[in-house]
Protein backbone atom coordinates (compact mmCIF):
# COMPACT_ATOMS: atom_id res chain seq x y z
CA UNK A 1 0.00 0.00 0.00
CA UNK A 2 1.46 3.46 -0.91
CA UNK A 3 0.81 6.45 0.56
CA UNK A 4 -2.56 8.43 -0.53
CA UNK A 5 -0.33 11.43 -0.44
CA UNK A 6 3.22 12.14 -0.71
CA UNK A 7 4.95 13.18 3.06
CA UNK A 8 6.24 16.50 3.09
CA UNK A 9 9.24 17.40 1.62
CA UNK A 10 12.06 18.55 3.94
CA UNK A 11 13.28 21.49 2.43
CA UNK A 12 9.37 23.15 2.28
CA UNK A 13 10.16 26.36 4.10
CA UNK A 14 6.38 25.48 6.02
CA UNK A 15 7.68 21.95 7.41
CA UNK A 16 10.98 23.17 8.35
CA UNK A 17 9.59 25.80 10.13
CA UNK A 18 7.41 22.94 12.30
CA UNK A 19 10.45 21.22 13.02
CA UNK A 20 12.37 24.23 14.10
CA UNK A 21 9.64 24.63 16.67
CA UNK A 22 8.09 21.43 17.00
CA UNK A 23 7.17 21.02 20.33
CA UNK A 24 5.22 24.24 20.68
CA UNK A 25 3.49 23.77 17.06
CA UNK A 26 2.30 20.15 18.60
CA UNK A 27 1.08 21.58 21.77
CA UNK A 28 -1.05 24.68 20.68
CA UNK A 29 -2.00 22.82 17.50
CA UNK A 30 -3.22 19.34 17.37
CA UNK A 31 -2.48 18.55 20.59
CA UNK A 32 -3.79 20.92 22.44
CA UNK A 33 -6.52 18.76 23.92
CA UNK A 34 -3.77 16.81 25.36
CA UNK A 35 -2.41 20.14 27.65
CA UNK A 36 -3.12 22.35 29.91
CA UNK A 37 -1.77 26.36 29.60
CA UNK A 38 -2.62 29.59 28.26
CA UNK A 39 -1.59 31.27 25.41
CA UNK A 40 2.08 31.51 26.22
CA UNK A 41 3.07 28.31 27.64
CA UNK A 42 1.86 25.20 27.80
CA UNK A 43 2.64 21.51 29.30
CA UNK A 44 1.31 17.90 28.67
CA UNK A 45 -1.80 17.33 31.33
CA UNK A 46 -0.95 15.04 34.28
CA UNK A 47 -0.19 11.87 33.39
CA UNK A 48 1.34 12.33 30.18
CA UNK A 49 5.00 12.88 29.34
CA UNK A 50 6.09 15.35 31.19
CA UNK A 51 7.32 18.11 29.00
CA UNK A 52 6.80 22.32 28.54
CA UNK A 53 6.97 24.43 25.87
CA UNK A 54 6.44 28.30 24.89
CA UNK A 55 5.44 30.48 22.18
CA UNK A 56 8.86 31.98 22.90
CA UNK A 57 11.32 29.38 23.56
CA UNK A 58 14.04 31.63 23.46
CA UNK A 59 12.49 33.85 26.61
CA UNK A 60 9.93 31.23 28.02
CA UNK A 61 7.26 32.57 30.27
CA UNK A 62 7.68 30.42 33.50
CA UNK A 63 5.38 32.81 35.49
CA UNK A 64 2.59 31.92 32.72
CA UNK A 65 3.24 28.23 33.54
CA UNK A 66 3.18 28.44 37.46
CA UNK A 67 -0.30 27.81 37.58
CA UNK A 68 -0.64 24.55 35.60
CA UNK A 69 2.50 23.00 37.56
CA UNK A 70 2.66 21.30 41.29
CA UNK A 71 6.18 22.44 43.56
CA UNK A 72 8.76 19.09 43.15
CA UNK A 73 7.38 18.62 39.28
CA UNK A 74 9.93 18.18 36.74
CA UNK A 75 9.74 18.74 33.29
CA UNK A 76 11.80 18.22 30.10
CA UNK A 77 12.10 21.96 27.96
CA UNK A 78 13.49 21.99 24.67
CA UNK A 79 15.90 24.94 23.25
CA UNK A 80 16.49 27.45 26.06
CA UNK A 81 19.44 28.12 27.42
CA UNK A 82 18.73 30.84 29.69
CA UNK A 83 18.97 31.53 33.20
CA UNK A 84 15.82 29.69 35.55
CA UNK A 85 13.47 32.39 37.02
CA UNK A 86 12.61 32.12 40.63
CA UNK A 87 10.77 29.45 41.54
CA UNK A 88 12.42 26.98 39.11
CA UNK A 89 15.68 25.31 39.15
CA UNK A 90 17.75 23.03 36.28
CA UNK A 91 18.08 19.34 37.69
CA UNK A 92 19.67 18.59 34.06
CA UNK A 93 21.23 19.54 31.10
CA UNK A 94 22.32 18.10 27.88
CA UNK A 95 21.64 18.06 23.96
CA UNK A 96 19.49 15.95 21.82
CA UNK A 97 19.19 15.40 18.01
CA UNK A 98 15.55 16.15 15.89
CA UNK A 99 16.13 13.25 13.48
CA UNK A 100 13.73 12.99 10.40
CA UNK A 101 13.14 10.30 7.96
CA UNK A 102 14.75 10.68 4.55
CA UNK A 103 14.58 6.78 3.13
CA UNK A 104 11.86 5.29 0.90
CA UNK A 105 9.03 3.41 2.81
CA UNK A 106 9.94 -0.10 3.92
CA UNK A 107 9.09 -2.25 1.97
CA UNK A 108 6.80 -4.42 4.48
CA UNK A 109 5.95 -4.39 7.89
CA UNK A 110 9.16 -6.07 9.66
CA UNK A 111 6.67 -6.41 13.13
CA UNK A 112 3.78 -8.22 12.07
CA UNK A 113 3.85 -10.09 15.29
CA UNK A 114 3.23 -6.29 17.69
CA UNK A 115 0.40 -5.67 19.56
CA UNK A 116 -0.97 -2.42 20.16
CA UNK A 117 -0.48 -1.23 23.09
CA UNK A 118 -4.01 -1.07 25.36
CA UNK A 119 -4.60 1.36 28.26
CA UNK A 120 -4.06 -2.45 30.26
CA UNK A 121 -0.33 -2.65 29.59
CA UNK A 122 0.02 1.09 31.11
CA UNK A 123 2.07 -0.83 33.98
CA UNK A 124 3.56 -2.57 31.45
CA UNK A 125 4.85 0.64 29.33
CA UNK A 126 5.70 2.71 32.56
CA UNK A 127 8.22 0.11 34.06
CA UNK A 128 10.14 -0.57 30.78
CA UNK A 129 10.55 3.22 30.12
CA UNK A 130 11.58 3.75 33.86
CA UNK A 131 14.22 0.80 33.79
CA UNK A 132 15.67 1.74 30.01
CA UNK A 133 15.08 5.94 30.00
CA UNK A 134 13.81 6.24 26.37
CA UNK A 135 12.79 9.97 27.45
CA UNK A 136 9.98 11.80 29.16
CA UNK A 137 7.10 9.18 29.37
CA UNK A 138 3.74 8.76 31.51
CA UNK A 139 1.10 6.22 31.87
CA UNK A 140 -1.34 8.11 29.98
CA UNK A 141 1.77 9.06 26.69
CA UNK A 142 0.35 6.10 24.44
CA UNK A 143 -2.94 8.23 24.18
CA UNK A 144 -1.14 10.19 22.36
CA UNK A 145 -0.79 8.12 18.82
CA UNK A 146 -0.05 4.40 17.93
CA UNK A 147 1.73 2.55 20.28
CA UNK A 148 2.67 -1.02 19.59
CA UNK A 149 4.65 -3.65 21.90
CA UNK A 150 6.63 -7.00 21.58
CA UNK A 151 5.83 -9.44 24.12
CA UNK A 152 7.07 -12.79 25.46
CA UNK A 153 4.62 -14.55 26.90
CA UNK A 154 2.37 -11.33 29.32
CA UNK A 155 6.05 -9.81 29.65
CA UNK A 156 6.74 -6.36 27.24
CA UNK A 157 9.73 -6.55 25.84
CA UNK A 158 9.94 -4.14 23.77
CA UNK A 159 7.56 -1.16 22.67
CA UNK A 160 7.97 2.14 20.52
CA UNK A 161 5.13 4.65 19.56
CA UNK A 162 4.01 8.23 18.72
CA UNK A 163 4.20 11.71 20.48
CA UNK A 164 4.46 14.89 18.91
CA UNK A 165 2.11 15.17 16.34
CA UNK A 166 2.57 18.79 13.67
CA UNK A 167 0.78 19.09 10.68
CA UNK A 168 1.92 16.24 8.61
CA UNK A 169 5.08 15.52 10.66
CA UNK A 170 4.88 12.73 13.72
CA UNK A 171 7.19 11.39 16.23
CA UNK A 172 8.14 8.07 16.93
CA UNK A 173 9.23 8.24 20.34
CA UNK A 174 9.83 5.75 23.19
CA UNK A 175 11.46 3.37 21.50
CA UNK A 176 12.98 0.80 24.33
CA UNK A 177 13.54 -2.87 24.74
CA UNK A 178 14.01 -4.32 28.16
CA UNK A 179 18.12 -5.09 29.08
CA UNK A 180 17.38 -8.94 28.52
CA UNK A 181 15.97 -9.04 25.31
CA UNK A 182 18.65 -6.19 23.83
CA UNK A 183 20.93 -7.09 20.64
CA UNK A 184 17.55 -8.68 18.76
CA UNK A 185 16.49 -5.91 16.48
CA UNK A 186 13.62 -5.11 18.11
CA UNK A 187 13.64 -1.91 18.68
CA UNK A 188 14.61 -1.01 14.68
CA UNK A 189 11.47 -3.43 13.63
CA UNK A 190 9.28 -1.86 15.74
CA UNK A 191 10.49 2.01 14.44
CA UNK A 192 10.15 0.59 10.48
CA UNK A 193 6.81 -0.82 11.36
CA UNK A 194 5.49 2.63 12.85
CA UNK A 195 7.55 4.51 9.74
CA UNK A 196 5.84 2.61 7.14
CA UNK A 197 2.53 2.93 9.04
CA UNK A 198 2.86 7.17 9.23
CA UNK A 199 4.13 6.84 5.54
CA UNK A 200 1.25 5.52 4.23
CA UNK A 201 -0.55 8.48 5.67
CA UNK A 202 1.07 10.56 4.29
CA UNK A 203 3.03 11.73 6.88
CA UNK A 204 7.03 12.71 7.33
CA UNK A 205 8.21 10.82 10.42
CA UNK A 206 11.03 12.23 13.15
CA UNK A 207 12.17 11.18 16.84
CA UNK A 208 14.76 12.91 18.96
CA UNK A 209 17.86 11.15 20.70
CA UNK A 210 19.97 12.34 23.50
CA UNK A 211 23.32 13.29 21.75
CA UNK A 212 25.30 11.40 23.76
CA UNK A 213 23.57 8.13 22.45
CA UNK A 214 25.42 7.09 19.58
CA UNK A 215 24.52 3.98 19.62
CA UNK A 216 20.83 4.56 19.24
CA UNK A 217 21.68 7.61 16.65
CA UNK A 218 23.85 5.09 14.72
CA UNK A 219 20.85 2.70 14.41
CA UNK A 220 18.56 5.23 13.23
CA UNK A 221 20.92 6.28 10.79
CA UNK A 222 20.87 2.55 9.23
CA UNK A 223 17.11 2.89 9.10
CA UNK A 224 16.76 5.92 7.22
CA UNK A 225 16.70 8.86 9.20
CA UNK A 226 18.85 11.83 9.33
CA UNK A 227 19.79 14.66 11.97
CA UNK A 228 18.02 17.56 11.03
CA UNK A 229 18.77 19.56 14.01
CA UNK A 230 20.71 19.69 17.35
CA UNK A 231 19.46 21.35 20.34
CA UNK A 232 19.68 21.76 24.09
CA UNK A 233 17.16 20.06 26.65
CA UNK A 234 16.85 20.78 30.27
CA UNK A 235 14.85 19.03 33.13
CA UNK A 236 13.45 21.63 34.92
CA UNK A 237 11.47 21.68 38.23
CA UNK A 238 8.85 23.74 39.82
CA UNK A 239 10.44 24.70 43.52
CA UNK A 240 8.79 26.57 46.12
Amino acid sequence: MSAAIPAPALDDASVRALLDDIFWQAMQGAQQHFTEGNAVARRYAHGFSPIIAFADREHPDFAALAPVCEVGERFYCDSWAGVPPPGWEIALESTMLRMVWDAPMPDADPAEDALPLQPSHAGQAVALATLTNPGPFGPRTPELGEYFGLFEGESLIAMAGERLEAGRLREVSGVCTHPASQGRGLAGRLTLKLVRRQLQRGLRPFLHVMAKNTGARALYEKLGFVVYRETVVRVVERVA
